[in-house]
């Protein structure tokens, strides 16, 4: 059966929409990225990152005298430390390695390359396996076992806080905030990796629409970090302990990306062997 004229104007009208609306969001997501991937490649702005997750996290707990601490981040078993903040590591690895795999070899087209790259994906990981077995081990060396009831009672048999928790006991130790540290150390790397953008795009790489929504994926994610970083500073741990995770994760950032990542036997430093010196136009001709 022919259709008349009529369902031919309105479905004439409706691919004239969905175009516009199709071309309306590609045009915005450009926009975005464009816009964020500047502002992450200005130096001085990922220096005064830096200082803002300082400052959030030495004054920040000051903020707990004023708010309600019947709160839902309050509690450490609330949605979002469950299902973000505890898997932290592994958000970051999937939304920044995919990142980095797509402006590595888009921008290289060489695998060892984009493998180079992306083992500082790997060297994170070890840092963030290493700093929790090294809070456990600061944990059981400066803790004790006490029972919980009746309150107070040492219990001098269980050496370490695994044997003393299995046996239905409290442990007290010195508990380095192991979602400060990784929660800090992820904000860091996401800042350190994305900055790379701006001169991708100056570059005149490929830059399609799948790689500017990853980009600003990650962008969201590091929104998503700094506000519950800002929670469980304000609500959760003793301020030493929130203090200390994150000046250690401070110092594993510094000493790999701003020492380790310079010399050449290295994973490198992001954006090493990617960016050429000549003109956009050279760029494309090359890839």
């Amino acid at each position: 059966m022919a259709e008349g004229p009529g369902a031919k104007k309105a479905s004439s009208r409706l691919a004239t929409v969905a175009g516009w609306a199709q071309a309306f969001c590609r045009g915005l997501v450009h926009f975005c990225s464009n816009q964020l991937a500047w502002l992450l490649g200005v130096p001085c702005l990922r220096r005064a990152y830096h200082l803002w997750l300082a400052a959030v996290v030495i004054f920040g707990p000051l903020l707990q005298f004023y708010v309600n601490p019947r709160a839902i981040f309050a509690n450490h078993h609330n949605f979002f430390n469950i299902k973000f903040v505890r898997s932290a590591w592994g958000w970051t690895c999937i939304f920044l390695g995919g990142f980095m795999l797509l402006v590595v070899y888009l921008a290289s087209q060489r695998l060892l390359l984009t493998v180079r790259h992306l083992s500082r994906l790997a060297v994170g990981a070890g840092l963030w396996l290493g700093a929790l077995e090294t809070f456990l081990l600061i944990e059981n060396l400066t803790g004790y076992c006490f029972d919980s009831v009746p309150e107070g009672i040492l219990v001098n048999k269980l050496p370490d806080k695994r044997a003393c928790l299995r046996k239905g006991h409290q442990w007290h130790g010195y508990d380095v905030s192991g979602h400060t540290f990784l929660l800090t150390f992820c904000c860091l790397l996401i800042v350190e990796e994305t900055s790379v953008f701006r001169r991708y795009l100056a570059q005149g790489y490929p830059a399609g629409v799948p790689l500017r929504l990853i980009f600003l994926l990650n962008v969201l994610l590091l929104g998503l970090w700094n506000f519950l970083l800002a929670c469980t500073v304000v609500y959760l741990y003793e301020y030493s302990h929130k203090v200390v995770g994150a000046a250690i994760a401070t110092l594993c950032w510094y000493l790999t990306y701003r020492v380790w990542y310079r010399y050449s036997w290295s994973p490198g430093r992001p954006g090493a062997g990617l960016f050429l010196k000549a003109a956009p136009e050279e760029a494309k001709k090359r890839n």
